[in-house]
């Protein structure tokens, strides 16, 4: 799977945030303020992981029907791999 310049925008500004989280550590700011940020952090996570996912899928599914390959097993392991992402 290659990964657009859209996704790896995603995680540097992911990268921007945790950096910013550390300063606010540093500076001894409020928890309710750092932890705000680590589940902004923690939401972005999440959605990037799905956009991989689906993206990987669609790419996969449209090889194997290519093929004419079966895609349940696919379908399953992507399924999965959101499971274990939680």
């Amino acid at each position: 799977m290659e990964y657009n310049d859209q996704i790896k925008n995603r995680v540097k500004r992911m990268e921007g945030q945790l950096r910013g989280i550390l300063k606010m550590m540093e500076d001894n700011k409020d928890c309710k303020e750092v932890i705000t940020q680590l589940s902004a952090v923690r939401s972005a996570v999440d959605r990037t992981v799905g956009v991989i996912v689906s993206s990987n899928l669609v790419e996969c599914v449209l090889e194997a029907e290519r093929k004419g390959e079966n895609t349940d097993e696919l379908i399953k392991e992507a399924v999965n791999l959101l499971v274990k992402s939680r």
